[in-house]
């Protein structure tokens, strides 16, 4: 059965793809307004594109989470979906087809971001350190998978409410704020030729943990907002 909710809301999702594509727009333009905003100077791009990469991360899923239950919960079709099957089902399966809609085409675009922020840059006469690319990727692909779950409860907990999108904003955005530390800590680390296991680990916790507790909270603030 989540196989096929899961096939149901990629289907949903193509169908829908100019409102998947606004949120990766914005990560990339956000990025790429710091270098006329601040300075195109290498070095200096370099020290801040851990934060700037990941605060447009963060901002972009804010901007999606408007995607979740907007439309089925309208045409009714999120009331007989809860009838069909448990709502944690459902509200996983939701959860799995936003990342993939749209976390992960934010994970997959970052390293063009990374060229453009100077993240391999070295000084003259020293070594380019390829590796701080993929370590950029890596905290992202642990990263927002979280951010979609935390984000599925905040748009549960909102549904009802008609503005939600600041409702869930102002819930959501305190609880973004670890891993947007750590996230960019693992890149900053990174950069620093210095460790960053620890980092990555508080990540890889933080998302399992979220991975276990969220869906079923997401599906009873969804019983209870349908019903």
């Amino acid at each position: 059965m989540f196989a096929t909710l899961l096939k149901r809301e990629v289907m949903l999702a193509r169908r829908n793809w100019v409102a998947i594509l606004i949120p990766l727009f914005f990560f990339i333009m956000v990025v790429s307004m710091f270098p006329f905003a601040v300075s195109p100077e290498a070095q200096f791009l370099q020290q801040i594109a851990p934060g700037v990469i990941w605060v447009a991360a963060l901002l972009s899923t804010l901007l999606s989470l408007d995607l979740f239950y907007r439309s089925d919960y309208q045409d009714g079709s999120l009331e007989q979906l809860l009838i069909m099957t448990s709502s944690t089902q459902v509200a996983l399966s939701k959860i799995v087809a936003h990342w993939l809609v749209t976390g992960l085409p934010l994970v997959l675009v970052s390293p063009l971001l990374a060229g453009l922020m100077h993240l391999n840059y070295a000084p003259q006469g020293m070594a380019v350190d390829l590796n701080h690319t993929p370590i950029m990727m890596l905290s992202l692909l642990l990263g927002t998978p979280t951010l979609c779950l935390l984000g599925a409860v905040g748009m549960s907990l909102s549904l009802a409410a008609s503005r939600n999108g600041m409702l869930v904003a102002v819930m959501i955005l305190p609880l973004y704020v670890p891993i947007l530390i750590f996230g960019s800590a693992v890149i900053t680390a990174s950069l620093a030729n210095s460790g960053y296991n620890a980092q990555l680990a508080i990540l890889g916790a933080i998302l399992l943990f979220c991975l276990v507790l969220t869906p079923f909270a997401a599906g009873r603030a969804l019983k209870v907002a349908v019903s």
